[in-house]
C-alpha cells in the first residue's frame, strides 16, 4: 500500500523528507535575513548562504536523481517535471554566482533576494501540485523516502570529505573568496 505522505513513528516518506528540506531551506533564507544590518555579522551570513547553497544543490541533486524519476514514471506527465528541473537549473546558475561573490559585493543581496524568490516559487509549486500528484500517483513514499535519505547521505559525506586538491593551491581557507578591499 501506497504512503499518503504522513508518516507516524516509522521513517519519514519522501514528500515529508522533501518538505523537511524545504522547511531548512526557508529557515536558512529568515536567519540570513535576521542579520541584515547588523554590524560584523558578514562572516555568519557568508556561512550562511554557503550552508544554503549546500543544502540546495543536495536538495535538487536527490530530487533530480530519485524523486523526479520516480514521479515521471508514475505521471507520464512530463512538463510539470521539465518546468521544475529547469527552476532548478536557474537555481544553480545562481548558488555558482553566490559561490564567488560575498555579502556586501555589489549585487549579493539582489542575487540572494532572486534566489530566494525562485526557491520560495518553486517550493510552493512542489508542495502543492507535485506532491499531490505523488500521492494521487501511488507511488510507495516510504520506499522512496528511504531512498533519498540514504543518497542524500551520501552526498553530505561527500560534501564533507576534505578536498581533493592541494591546499597550497587555495586561494583561501574556506569557500567563498574573501572581502575586496575597498577602492
Amino acid at each position: 500500500m501506497a504512503s499518503t505522505g504522513n508518516h507516524q513513528d516509522g521513517p519519514a516518506d519522501a514528500l515529508a523528507l522533501l518538505q523537511g528540506e524545504h522547511e531548512q531551506v526557508r529557515r536558512l533564507f529568515a536567519r540570513y535575513e535576521s542579520l541584515r544590518g547588523l554590524d560584523d555579522a558578514e562572516e555568519t551570513m557568508a556561512e550562511l548562504v554557503d550552508d544554503l547553497c549546500d543544502a540546495l544543490v543536495i536538495h535538487t541533486m536527490i530530487e533530480e536523481e530519485l524523486f523526479y524519476p520516480a514521479l515521471r514514471a508514475a505521471l507520464g506527465d512530463d512538463e510539470l517535471l521539465d518546468d521544475a528541473e529547469l527552476e532548478h537549473a536557474g537555481a544553480r546558475e545562481l548558488i555558482s554566482q553566490l559561490e564567488v561573490m560575498y555579502p556586501g559585493d555589489e549585487h549579493f543581496d539582489a542575487t540572494l533576494a532572486v534566489l530566494f524568490e525562485e526557491v520560495a516559487h518553486h517550493i510552493a509549486q512542489e508542495e502543492g501540485e507535485m506532491f499531490e500528484a505523488a500521492r494521487a500517483a501511488g507511488i510507495d513514499l516510504v520506499a522512496l523516502g528511504e531512498r533519498l535519505a540514504l543518497r542524500r547521505a551520501q552526498l553530505d559525506e561527500d560534501l564533507s570529505a576534505p578536498p581533493s586538491f592541494d591546499a597550497a593551491a587555495a586561494p583561501h581557507e574556506g569557500r567563498r573568496t574573501p572581502p575586496r578591499a575597498p577602492d
